[in-house]
C-alpha cells in the first residue's frame, strides 16, 4: 500500500522590511544595553524642573555675593540629586561632605602650590582619593577643588556660600521628591 503525498510549498510570509533611517530591530536591544527604560514624560519634566529651579536659586545666589564660579559643579549635583536619587553618590552624606572635603583640599592645594591648571588636576586627584577613603564619592565635587584652584575665591566667601548651596541643594531634593506622587523618595539615606 502505498499514499502519495503532495506537499504545497508556500514561501515563507514576508518580513517587514526596517525603514532606511533606522537600524534593524536586532541591532536596537544592543545599543539600549541593560540601562533602564526611561521615566515617563512626566516624571523626567518633574525633575528637570526641580533642578532647574534649584539652579536658579544658586545663580542668584552667587550673583549677590559675586560668587558665579559655583554653577559648575553644583549643577551636576543638582542634575544627579534629581535624576537618580538613589545612587550613593547622590545621597546628603556624599554630596555634602564631598564638596566641603574637595574644597579643603582646593584651598590646601592653591596654598602649597599656587594657582595653575596642573595644580587643579592634583587638586581633583587627592579630592576623589579623600572621598574614596571617607565613603563620599560625588564626583562633581572634583569640579569644587579645580574651581577653587584655577579661579582663587576668598573662602571667607566662598566656603559658606558653597555649604548654604550644597545644603540648599540636598533639601531641595528631598522636598521635591515628595512633591510628586510616586517618585522616588530621596533621600535614601542621610548620612
Amino acid at each position: 500500500m502505498s499514499t502519495d503525498r503532495t506537499t504545497t510549498l508556500q514561501p515563507p510570509p514576508l518580513s517587514p522590511q526596517p525603514a532606511p533611517d533606522r537600524p534593524p530591530a536586532r541591532v536596537l536591544p544592543r545599543l539600549a544595553g541593560r540601562a533602564p527604560a526611561p521615566p515617563a514624560p512626566g516624571a523626567a519634566l518633574h525633575s528637570v524642573s526641580a533642578a532647574t529651579a534649584v539652579m536658579l536659586a544658586l545663580v542668584a545666589i552667587g550673583a549677590v555675593v559675586h560668587e558665579p564660579v559655583l554653577i559648575p559643579p553644583l549643577a551636576a549635583s543638582a542634575a544627579i540629586v534629581h535624576s537618580v536619587p538613589g545612587l550613593p553618590l547622590a545621597q546628603p552624606r556624599s554630596v555634602i561632605a564631598g564638596h566641603l572635603l574637595c574644597a579643603a583640599v582646593g584651598y590646601g592645594a592653591l596654598a602649597a602650590l599656587g594657582s595653575a591648571p596642573w595644580v587643579a588636576a592634583v587638586a581633583a586627584g587627592l579630592g576623589l582619593a579623600l572621598m574614596t577613603v571617607t565613603r563620599t564619592p560625588h564626583s562633581p565635587a572634583c569640579a569644587t577643588a579645580v574651581v577653587i584652584v584655577l579661579r582663587t575665591p576668598d573662602p571667607r566667601t566662598f566656603v559658606p556660600l558653597l555649604a548654604g548651596s550644597v545644603v540648599l541643594l540636598v533639601l531641595a531634593g528631598c522636598a521635591l521628591s515628595r512633591a510628586r506622587s510616586g517618585s522616588p523618595r530621596y533621600p535614601v539615606y542621610w548620612w
